[in-house]
């Protein structure tokens, strides 16, 4: 009878482990992981099976950049067949995504102990490599400063007479037609020159290193303003954005709430675009940093690799130089909060805390300036370990107390992917807003955003599609081109 009543959970879990095979291979993610979950709840006896179901979940997870839910399924697998190669190989992908590449190369030596796999020795291998790189950069120095060095190899570039483009000579005013020249330029895939684009982002750091950490920004009556989330590369969805709501100006500002790079395979034009906008009027554009503003994630999403692609070592360095300089957290209208990612791991913290905060540095891993570009709503009051790994997981309860100790009505932040390009949560006061349409060429999500009216600062959302762009996969700079994460 126990023989029976066995088989016939196992037939149950398996039959809910390849439902959820079918989900993920349509990239349907979340639903997956709804039937991986229903697999590993049915309790088999077979510990084999379960680390089999709890490893898929893991690998879900890590599609979802869920990686610290990666790294518990992946443990729990292991706990169940501590020779289980994919166990450790999910956990392995998880760490090295979070930049845990000590942790990451571990978990890739026993993979390669157990099964010979050589990709999981190249893997290990290029972790370590990692893993020294990044301990010796943080010995070197927190940030690379801009020297005389810079200035005098600018001064020593010389710009071919074939060069057609837009230019920027010395004093040259930044105007409107200025920028949409350069945006038509970008769009034909044409470079900006070197030295133009150097003059561009060296004007552009000294308005950023100005800011304050927390900026206020007063929306008057019958005025707007516009709020954009994550663009990843995206930069023909962020042009078509421009299509639909108008290009910025004085009286049609945006905000873009950080990860304009990394993943989409056009990130120096996004970029470059929105630096442009900032340096032709800064209070036509603002810009929030996002935890892909970071040194530690554009090496493994393709940042890096397409700045050195299409420029150089150095201006990758003044790139990750603007990163450091970019507000963390803007107030609209005295009732609207826009950070990238979301609240803190205790209560009381007040907005005069948030401005004190030392932003012009590469991100830390705990305290305040983490857990703005990190943390995610969580639906459950209370706070709850974050399923990225970093930050935290708060719930409305948190949000109703932070926003009302604050005097503030709204919370706004993107960092997620919504399908319909926005979702509302903790009855409407927690607000995440995503940019970037079908997200990875793959999700089939709507991008958003929002215009909010000095009138009465409440959320007016416009969706829409994504648009062709020129066929260069997502993650087509990536190191190593990451497709097995």
């Amino acid at each position: 009878m126990e023989s029976s009543d066995s088989a016939k959970k196992l037939e149950l879990a398996e039959a809910h482990k390849n439902k959820g095979n079918e989900y993920f291979k349509n990239s349907e993610y979340s639903d997956a992981i709804d039937w991986y979950t229903k697999a590993i709840e049915v309790d088999v006896e077979d510990n084999k099976k379960q680390a089999i179901y709890y490893s898929n979940r893991a690998f879900a997870h890590v599609k979802l950049e869920n990686y610290g839910f990666a790294i518990e399924d992946a443990t729990k697998a292991i706990s169940k067949d501590p020779n289980f190669p994919k166990g450790y190989y999910r956990r392995a992908s998880a760490y090295f995504a979070l930049g845990k590449y000590k942790n990451a190369a571990a978990n890739f030596k026993r993979v390669f102990e157990i099964s010979g796999d050589k990709d999981a020795e190249e893997k290990y291998k290029l972790a370590s490599k990692m893993n020294k790189a990044q301990l010796l950069a943080e010995a070197i120095s927190v940030q690379d400063s801009l020297d005389q060095t810079t200035i005098s190899s600018l001064n020593d570039m010389i710009v071919p007479e074939s060069y057609t483009g837009p230019r920027l000579e010395d004093d040259q005013e930044i105007t409107k037609e200025w920028v949409i020249s350069l945006l038509e330029w970008m769009r034909d895939q044409k470079n900006l020159h070197k030295k133009y684009l150097w003059k561009l982002l060296l004007k552009i750091r000294d308005v950023l290193k100005a800011l304050p950490t927390l900026i206020d920004v007063d929306v008057p009556k019958g005025k707007e303003i516009t709020v954009c989330g994550d663009t990843h590369g995206q930069y023909y969805d962020v042009l078509n954005i421009f299509k639909l709501n108008g290009y910025p100006s004085e009286d049609n500002p945006y905000l873009f709430n950080g990860d304009f790079v990394d993943r989409g395979s056009f990130s120096v034009e996004v970029i470059v675009c929105l630096l442009a906008w900032k340096a032709f009027n800064p209070n036509c554009m603002h810009l929030t940093r996002g935890n892909h503003e970071a040194k530690s994630m554009n090496k493994l999403y393709g940042f890096e690799g397409e700045v050195l692609h299409k420029y150089d070592s150095k201006t990758y360095d003044i790139f990750c130089d603007i990163f450091c300089c970019l507000p963390l957290v803007y107030i609209l209208g005295k009732k609207v909060m826009v950070t990238h990612g979301g609240l803190f791991s205790k209560d009381g913290i007040k907005l005069d805390e948030i401005r004190k905060v030392d932003r012009i540095r590469e991100p830390p891993e705990e305290g305040i300036m983490c857990e703005l570009l990190w943390s995610d709503p969580h639906p459950q009051n209370g706070r709850h370990p974050s399923k990225r790994g970093v930050g935290v997981g708060f719930g409305p309860d948190v949000a109703h107390k932070f926003l009302d100790d604050n005097g503030l009505d709204y919370l706004v932040r993107s960092h997620e992917m919504k399908q319909n390009g926005y979702e509302e949560e903790a009855k409407g006061r927690v607000i995440t807003i995503f940019s970037a349409p079908n997200y990875c060429d793959q999700m089939g999500n709507k991008g958003a955003f929002i215009r909010f009216n000095g009138d009465d600062m409440k959320p007016k959302f416009t969706t829409f599609t994504a648009v062709e762009h020129p066929k260069i996969p997502v993650m087509a700079y990536a190191r190593g081109n990451n497709s097995w994460m």
